[in-house]
């Protein structure tokens, strides 16, 4: 691990960055399954950090909120000196003590019960998992229904376990409590709130 690596950069003007950045997210969440263009991040995180995930990062971790890392990005000191450095967030080694979970390999990724599903009464404790290297598309998929859908919305990502959408419909069942889901392709990101419920098309 070099100093470079490990210290990559982080946000030419962080509070504007980290401003559209977080508008892009909000607008993702709010709008569930909906395709939202985040850009040009112009970071260049050590690998298998993506940008879209790194931007991610920068903008929503702090020293408060605990971050799970997977096999393939705690493998990395140059990754966990990168987040350590940019946002101060402390990494852990249980997925049920994080705020945030980031998945550097979203097709072999821990089952979503795993994570913390909050409370009844503090149902805001769970955790949000970041799928990385999405291929994200609104012309096939599931179908989701919920706030922020009028009628409904087609979502489909890959890769993701075979299992994971029947995992996504059990975490929907639980609302309030349940895990938040935010998926980072290519310069575009995508959300399903636990509020969010899926039904599988037939085949």
């Amino acid at each position: 691990m070099t100093a470079t690596t490990a210290l990559a950069a982080g946000f030419a003007d962080p509070v504007h960055d980290a401003q559209g950045c977080f508008r892009t997210i909000m607008n993702a969440m709010a709008r569930p399954g909906t395709l939202q263009v985040l850009g040009q991040t112009h970071l260049t995180p050590p690998t298998p950090l993506t940008p879209e995930a790194a931007a991610i990062a920068l903008t929503l971790f702090d020293y408060d909120t605990p971050v799970w890392l997977d096999k393939q990005l705690a493998q990395s000191e140059s990754v966990k000196a990168f987040l350590r450095f940019h946002t101060g967030a402390p990494i852990v080694n249980e997925p049920v003590e994080a705020a945030f979970a980031l998945i550097a390999d979203p097709a072999n990724m821990l089952p979503l019960a795993s994570f913390n599903q909050g409370s009844a009464e503090y149902p805001d404790t769970s955790t949000t998992l970041i799928l990385t290297c999405q291929n994200l598309n609104n012309t096939d998929g599931v179908v989701l229904e919920g706030p922020g859908i009028k009628d409904t919305q087609t979502f489909e990502t890959d890769p993701v376990p075979q299992v994971f959408w029947d995992q996504v419909i059990s975490n929907n069942a639980q609302f309030p409590r349940g895990v938040d889901l935010i998926f980072a392709g290519k310069d575009t990101i995508a959300a399903l709130p636990r509020s969010t419920s899926v039904t599988l098309k037939e085949a």
